[in-house]
């Protein structure tokens, strides 16, 4: 498995409300591999450090484990506190929207989508430019308010794979969106369920593979060798390859697993250039290939089988936590009116204003409004909007024949 955790927290909807925080990773065939579940009654410091010290003892701390989250203070406060080897990195997805929110620039998406999956530094740079030279604004937020390290690909400390955002957590909390009405043991065991289920066809599927990877790894490493056509190698040392050809070069280590265009270097699955390198070499291509995505490892994520707890009745308790004395949680009174079902934004993620927008009938674009300040295009053929059994014939107009002052348009 991957050391690249997602973690984050979903509200929950029944009686005692509170909050589900859930850690998953991804296994070989990119699907969420769920690693923890915990209750809490908020999303605070004392709430996630009592999370991340039950985590920790399941999956260690060491400096090749990465932990992906959203820029919320407590989070980052405990991930501090609980995790002294493993490094920290943003939700992309977050970052994005607190740039479109906060600066009102989401004409810099393309550009910064870009930049967070470049792999090489100098490409990173030139989007980065791109972006202060439209935006100075949004450059300085990403460089010292949040920190290229913690959302771009090619500047973060450890190693995410292609992994940049939370999404296989919101994965996880759009699957129990009815089940988080229920009552905890209730939501429990639909948890469980799931679990069951998912172990137990995921292990069907590992046992039918026949590739050497997963599905999802061998459907994405299996155009590169078509890419590969057309390019030549020139052998430097017994492990060394430059190999030219295409829109970029790339040197290749094949004893270390390295390419200076550096998909291969965080990606560990072979690039273009690694799968001509090897070629040459008279080295089979997948033996280059991480284990993680290897048939063999996907099967053994799902090796174990997952049981349901059974009734209370079958429960072996022990002693220490039978005589323990819980509390109930503190229940707030409801405020009046229908309870609140959509999702809470998360702490250090912005969400964008329900304003109503006003689109062009002609268009379809945004941009259209009743101040008559834009021109319009007269079409050839008007077209026409049917209510009924009769039929509403639109008019356009260009601003010249429309009086400034006017604030109505003519049908």
């Amino acid at each position: 498995m991957r050391k690249v955790v997602g973690i984050d927290g979903t509200f929950l909807k029944g009686q005692y409300r509170g909050v589900l925080l859930v850690a998953t990773a991804q296994d070989g065939n990119g699907q969420c591999y769920p690693l923890a579940w915990g209750i809490v009654d908020s999303e605070n410091e004392d709430a996630w450090t009592w999370f991340l010290t039950q985590l920790k003892e399941v999956i260690g701390d060491t400096d090749e484990l990465a932990l992906i989250s959203d820029r919320a203070p407590s989070i980052k406060k405990a991930i501090s506190t609980v995790f002294e080897k493993a490094h920290h990195g943003a939700c992309a997805w977050h970052v994005a929207q607190n740039i479109k929110n906060k600066f009102k620039c989401a004409n810099i998406m393309g550009s910064y989508w870009s930049a967070v999956n470049a792999y090489r530094c100098e490409d990173f740079a030139g989007y980065m430019t791109e972006i202060s030279h439209r935006y100075p604004r949004v450059a300085e937020y990403l460089e010292n308010e949040v920190g290229f390290e913690k959302w771009s690909r090619c500047h973060y400390p450890g190693l995410r794979y292609n992994i940049t955002t939370t999404n296989m957590v919101e994965s996880l909390n759009s699957m129990l969106v009815n089940a988080r009405d229920f009552p905890y043991v209730a939501l429990l065991d639909v948890i469980q369920e799931k679990m069951s289920k998912w172990w137990n066809d995921r292990r069907i599927v590992a046992m039918a593979i026949t590739a050497p990877l997963t599905p999802s790894r061998e459907s994405e490493f299996r155009p590169r060798f078509a890419q590969s056509n057309g390019r030549h190698t020139l052998q430097l040392n017994p492990v060394t390859y430059h190999v030219k050809g295409g829109e970029l070069e790339g040197v290749v280590d094949i004893f270390n697993k390295t390419c200076t265009c550096k998909e291969f270097d965080i990606d560990k699955l072979p690039c273009v250039h690694a799968i001509v390198a090897a070629h040459h070499a008279q080295v089979s291509v997948y033996s280059l290939v991480s284990p993680y995505y290897t048939k063999e490892y996907y099967a053994l994520a799902y090796g174990e089988t997952i049981y349901p707890v059974g009734s209370q009745s079958q429960w072996d308790v022990p002693n220490e936590v039978a005589t323990r004395v819980v509390l109930p949680r503190e229940v707030k009174e409801r405020k009046r009116g229908r309870p609140k079902t959509s999702r809470f934004s998360s702490v250090g993620s912005m969400e964008p204003s329900k304003t109503s927008i006003a689109y062009c009938l002609l268009c379809h674009s945004p941009t259209f409004n009743s101040s008559l300040k834009k021109s319009f295009v007269r079409s050839e053929v008007p077209p026409r909007m049917v209510f009924g059994s009769d039929s509403l014939e639109i008019h356009w107009f260009t601003a010249d024949s429309l009086d400034s002052s006017s604030s109505r348009v003519g049908w």
